[in-house]
């Protein structure tokens, strides 16, 4: 498999000659192992000595976990850096990475597929000794620097037209149906994408959610999944999903937790100042990932009923990605928009259409902009590409992908 420029590598490489422990955290088979090997590979050629252990050898688990001298003899000593993957495995990582990162000189990586059991088994005790980075499946970015580098060359660059347009409407297509874990990306049929996305569903449940909340099945677990990917950019209703799953509120909200910190998906919060006309309370629910999304109900139909929801969870995660947290507006009338990002002491409004027939400002939109004075905000399509002035404020129309590019070039949204 061709190894694919990961954009987190830029950020993680700012902090590679720092004392600091460099710690990547994400779902299983995202391309964590992969993203730091690459930049070990680079810090190979400067001269760095470097030792990579993994805590699926039990062997090297059970020295590191009994013997931390002799861990320390063998693997430590006499390198410049060292890299743990499957760090999570190890229930003392904590306290031992401590030890060692105070007691030497060694630039230490390490890497889990879990943020819920790292936080308790090694993070907690690492406070200011440690960056943590999260890896997410691809973006559309890298996705499409896995399917056509040269159309991904001419996306990158911004300046293109109604045909490039036309070809990167298509990648996206089959990016929201099959989602971005690399494996899933280079698959040779749809037929593959579908299988691989079944082992990943069914390792993720039985060898992560399983072991995090003490199942003996998976039945209430597989239920939730079902009925939260049916119900994603709508605001939950806690009592109907206990009524579908057979789970209480307190389990619920424990299994939503433990969802969110293994980068499955997540709950977002609503933006509000005035409680007596907004919703202030309630989260709607979005998957990291599409793929996973949509195997979690067996549905890669290409014409479906919810694409707009589609659409809407494709730029969560795109803003996720980017290292935003965006909110939804709601009002108790009905007024809404689909995100709020709260960025630079701005509000912008964020509405995404599946389809649009000319430059259409909504009544909830407009509303929105009255009562915060957003200086800007955004209606995103699969077509438009134009701006509006309202009022002395500046609509703008935007593809998806192109307002995707925007964001990955940093640039001001």
């Amino acid at each position: 498999m061709v190894y694919i420029n990961r954009e987190l590598e830029e950020e993680i490489n700012k902090y590679r000659d720092t004392k600091e422990i460099i710690a990547v955290v994400g779902a299983r088979q995202v391309g964590k192992t992969t993203l730091i090997e690459k930049i070990l590979e680079k810090l190979k050629l400067t001269g760095k000595k470097i030792n990579k252990l993994s805590f699926d050898d039990i062997k090297v688990l059970k020295l590191f976990e009994e013997d931390i001298d002799n861990f320390i003899e063998r693997h430590v000593k006499g390198f410049d850096v060292l890299f743990i993957d499957e760090v999570h495995y190890s229930k003392e990582s904590g306290k031992k990475l401590k030890y060692i990162y105070d007691s030497f000189s060694i630039k230490i990586f390490i890497s889990g597929s879990s943020a819920a059991e790292m936080s308790i088994h090694s993070l907690k005790y690492l406070v200011g000794r440690i960056f943590t980075f999260v890896l997410h499946p691809f973006s559309f970015s890298e996705f499409l620097s896995a399917k056509d580098e040269r159309l991904a060359g001419i996306y990158k660059k911004g300046s293109y037209k109604t045909e490039i347009l036309k070809e990167l409407n298509k990648y996206l297509k089959e990016f929201i149906l099959f989602g971005g874990y690399p494996r899933v990306v280079f698959a040779n049929s749809s037929e593959e994408k579908k299988k691989v996305l079944k082992e990943i569903y069914n390792t993720y449940l039985l060898k992560e959610i399983k072991d995090i909340l003490g199942l003996s099945n998976n039945f209430h677990l597989v239920n939730l999944l079902k009925a939260i990917s049916l119900q994603i950019g709508g605001i939950i209703n806690y009592n109907e999903i206990s009524s579908i799953t057979g789970l209480s509120y307190f389990d619920l909200k424990r299994y939503f937790n433990i969802l969110e910190k293994t980068y499955i998906c997540s709950l977002v919060s609503p933006f509000c100042t005035n409680k007596r006309i907004e919703i202030a309370k309630s989260p709607k629910v979005y998957f990291f990932d599409l793929g996973f999304r949509n195997v979690c109900f067996d549905n890669f139909s290409e014409e479906r009923p919810d694409i707009g929801v589609m659409h809407e969870n494709l730029i969560f995660s795109e803003l996720i990605k980017a290292n935003l947290a965006p909110k939804y507006w709601r009002t108790k009338s009905g007024a809404e928009v689909d995100f709020i990002l709260e960025k630079d002491e701005e509000l912008i409004p964020i509405e995404v259409k599946s389809t649009i027939e000319k430059e259409k400002i909504t009544k909830s939109f407009q509303s929105f902009f009255e009562k915060y004075k957003s200086k800007r905000g955004y209606i995103l399509s699969s077509a438009f590409d134009k701006r509006r002035i309202l009022d002395k404020k500046e609509v703008i129309f935007l593809p998806f992908v192109r307002f995707i590019s925007y964001l990955k070039k940093n640039q001001r949204i």
